[in-house]
């Protein structure tokens, strides 16, 4: 019979091209199955969505600092009181000496666009201009000595509260327990708005700078402590790669099978397991206090995240190594060539995709770790210039971009919580940056057989 039915033994009759009730119920199963995992992947989309938007809404103002254009009169009589222009004598001038010069170009700079102000001096007027200003004035003028009892227009970076006031951040409501800053010094900001005195640019200063302290939010930077996640990535590459690799060629390869060689690789699928702040307390007890090296360095942090990053590394390379088949190995032993030739010349060639891409996956992970590297000291505040060297890179105290975001969370000026938001946005761009590499260094040494 064409159409599969059978009559025989009191048996209903049935066919191959009408679904029974079992089928059905397997095949909505199956359809509910498929709507469970779309459902899965639009909810996993939705909350990414959600959470880059969060991210790129509140950190994306951090890359804009606002701008005062403030006449200042380098007076001689306070800057160079011999006349000489001698370099000695004007470094002498501390930025005491330089902050009334900005705050009375600031002051005239009112007076000639006809604002009108209830404030009779200069001096309350500083609440509109960052308290970096002085410096700022004081470094252009030992760099350009001759400029001296010239009028010369600064760039002036504003306040955090002005800056906070131009982005949202800050309303006339906020501003009546601030101590800082009241509705006349607002006033006065819509009006230098209006006259564009004020204005708004890309802030070099974060993407380049370094931190700054409590009362200057609008001047921190990310750039020392991008500095010194690069060098704590230097020291984790050049230590865990190796390292990492070696062992796992042996384990898998050469190692025989016995109790000790079980007994390493229980522990070294513990340790990746083992919370990173472990390893923190570890790297302050051995390489701090025991080994003496200094605190706060990025050889300590890499140190430090080169033991955290092993066992990832371990354990993704002999993945990688067990997934080349053994006819590779049986092949190479076939045709004369010895253990270690058809391990170096065949397996690991094979394998070199999966090795690059669990080991840029550990650097990632390390990049974003923070909680070791506040054990061992490397937090945002303790580094204000760059490395003189590489030697001073490695060695001199640093932070670390996780470590600088953190610092900057728990601060209380809601421009330091603008810029932890802008720095997740720099290191999101670093690990993306990684990603894309590990699957170019996977498509680039990808072989088939």
């Amino acid at each position: 019979m064409s159409d599969a039915t059978h009559t025989g033994g009191g048996q209903r009759r049935t066919s191959l091209t009408v679904a029974d009730a079992r089928t059905k119920r397997r095949n909505a199963t199956e359809k509910r199955f498929r709507i469970y995992g779309l459902s899965a992947i639009c909810a996993g989309m939705f909350f990414l969505v959600v959470l880059m938007s969060a991210i790129l809404s509140n950190g994306l103002g951090a890359f804009q600092q606002t701008f005062i254009e403030v006449p200042v009169y380098l007076d001689p009589a306070k800057l160079d009181k011999q006349g000489g222009r001698d370099p000695e004598q004007l470094a002498k001038v501390s930025t005491f000496g330089y902050a009334p010069l900005v705050q009375n170009g600031l002051f005239q700079l009112v007076n000639d666009a006809g604002i009108e102000t209830p404030y009779d001096s200069a001096k309350d007027m500083k609440a509109l201009i960052s308290a970096s200003a002085a410096a700022q004035v004081r470094d252009w003028t030992l760099k350009n000595p001759d400029r001296i009892g010239d009028t010369v227009s600064f760039d002036i970076l504003a306040s955090s509260r002005v800056d906070g006031y131009l982005k949202g951040r800050v309303s006339r409501d906020s501003i009546a327990q601030d101590k800082n800053i009241d509705a006349g010094h607002l006033d006065l900001v819509d009006a230098l708005r209006t006259q564009g005195a004020l204005h708004k640019g890309f802030n070099w200063d974060f993407v380049l700078g370094a931190d700054a302290s409590e009362s200057r939010a609008e001047q921190a930077g990310l750039g020392v402590s991008m500095l010194g996640s690069l060098f704590m990535m230097l020291v984790v590459l050049f230590l865990a790669l190796p390292i990492g690799v070696a062992a796992s060629i042996y384990l898998e390869e050469f190692a025989p099978t016995n109790w000790f060689t079980d007994f390493i690789e229980v522990n070294i699928s513990n340790l990746a397991a083992v919370p990173s702040i472990v390893f923190g307390i570890l790297g302050l007890a051995v390489f701090i206090q025991f080994v003496h090296l200094p605190q706060s360095a990025p050889i300590v942090g890499g140190l430090t995240l080169t033991l955290m990053t092993l066992p990832t590394i371990v354990i993704s390379t002999r993945a990688a190594l067990k997934a080349v088949p053994p006819s590779i190995r049986n092949a190479a032993l076939g045709v004369g060539a010895s253990k270690m030739q058809s391990v170096f010349h065949h397996v690991l060639p094979l394998a070199m995709p999966g090795i690059l891409t669990g080991t840029i996956i550990g650097l990632a992970q390390a990049l974003g770790e923070t909680a070791p590297l506040l054990l061992i000291g490397m937090v945002g505040y303790i580094a204000t210039n760059y490395p003189d060297g590489v030697i001073s890179g490695f060695m001199s105290p640093n932070s670390a971009m996780p470590a600088q975001i953190y610092e900057w969370a728990k601060r209380a000026d809601p421009a330091y919580y603008e810029r932890a938001w802008g720095g997740i946005i720099v290191l999101l761009v670093f690990l993306l940056v990684m990603n894309v590499l590990a699957v170019l260094l996977r498509r680039k040494f990808e072989r088939r057989w």
